[in-house]
């Protein structure tokens, strides 16, 4: 089988393990905006004036691992479109419109220690695959790959899509499989691909521009946002369709299934509403829609907004065009954070698999960390 490859050079790691790095110096910077305690959480003893001792806290108690509460993270050259936590949480990796895929270390100096080198157009949409070694990315050259996220090899290019690949996701999240995956074009064709196949394994036509995916758990069912407002979903075992999921009056941008359960879909649109789908067999809800959040516009650039679940399915989050990352409560849609920082329109959020941090990207270049 003729597999196209690219490799970057290598160093070693923390843990011993080799890690891509450029081909000069890693460009991507950290810096912690509120610096840590040196205390451990403990009460600081101060003297007062009147001789007498008081007590205060050091500081709001430390809820994660972070070596600070908010760092900020810089280097892309170009809009950052697409970040996402590893499953371990340990790293994350950033994509964007300068072609390159930026990987991070989450705690520490968050150390940006490999970039990722090979398409010719920006990253639209990046995955990672179920066992965290490796990465799949969707770009505006056309073509989807899949890069191994420890020797920053180029283990296969997808090319036959012939417009744009906006999207992409790995196809058996449950089952572990690393070799399947999942692509979505403007061409209106989602592919499916096995990385030991040269060639697609499968093709759905849907006839209109696709600019969204979402596989359940299962890697059985598969969704996909389009220009026609509508959240389609296959059953990829027959490539035939199930349901239609109708509510958006606007084009659907972003989508995310809940990670714990698979019971529900997350979607952003250029409506300027984040909706919840109950993915349930036996839903109530004639049309599936469980709720709608409101209070993250899109703007006139119309950009893709990827939106997240948290790991316990009780918070959804997502950016907007207002420069904020909303989360609200998944149940009673009230929302529980707007956080400010950006100085453009917020693309992409992704929520930490162990911890309560969250990561979001934009257009202004750049990536937050936060604890919540």
């Amino acid at each position: 089988m003729s597999e196209h490859k690219r490799k970057v050079s290598t160093a070693g790691s923390v843990d011993g393990s080799e890690q891509p790095v450029p081909d000069h110096a890693v460009h991507g910077t950290a810096v912690a905006l509120v610096k840590r305690p040196k205390t451990d959480n403990s009460a600081a003893m101060v003297i007062s004036k009147n001789d007498a001792t008081a007590m205060i806290k050091a500081g709001p108690k430390r809820t994660s691992g972070m070596q600070a509460p908010i760092m900020h993270l810089t280097g892309h050259g170009g809009e950052v479109t697409t970040c996402r936590f590893s499953p371990s949480g340990k790293h994350l990796a950033s994509g964007s419109a300068d072609s390159q895929v930026f990987l991070w270390n989450t705690y520490g100096d968050c150390a940006n220690y490999g970039v990722l080198r090979g398409h010719k157009g920006g990253i639209l949409e990046l995955q990672w695959m179920p066992s965290g070694e490796r990465l799949i990315t969707a770009s505006s050259d056309g073509t989807v790959a899949m890069w191994d996220a420890t020797t920053g090899e180029r283990l296969k290019r997808g090319k036959r899509h012939t417009s744009p690949v906006n999207a992409c996701c790995p196809l058996s999240r449950g089952s572990g499989d690393d070799n399947v995956f999942a692509s979505a074009s403007d061409d209106g064709c989602l592919l499916l691909w096995d990385a030991r196949e040269r060639h697609p394994v499968a093709t759905i036509t849907h006839g209109l521009p696709l600019t969204s995916l979402a596989a359940a758990p299962t890697g059985t069912t598969i969704f996909a946002g389009s220009l026609d407002n509508c959240i389609s979903s296959w059953d990829v075992r027959t490539l035939s369709i199930v349901d239609t999921l109708r509510g958006h009056s606007g084009t659907v941008m972003g989508l995310s299934i809940s990670p714990k359960t698979g019971n529900y879909l997350l979607s952003t649109s250029l409506d300027n509403t984040v909706r919840l789908w109950d993915l349930r067999p036996y839903c109530r809800i004639s049309n599936r829609c469980e709720r709608v959040f409101t209070g993250a516009p899109h703007g006139f650039e119309r950009s893709f907004i990827r939106p997240a679940f948290d790991k316990d399915e009780s918070m959804v989050a997502s950016g907007s065009a207002d420069r904020t990352l909303t989360i609200w409560n998944m149940r009673s849609g009230e929302i529980n954070y707007k956080l400010p920082g950006h100085k453009g329109c917020v693309t992409q959020v992704d929520f930490h698999p162990l911890e309560p941090i969250v990561l979001s990207g934009s257009v202004d270049k750049s990536m937050f960390l936060g604890e919540i």
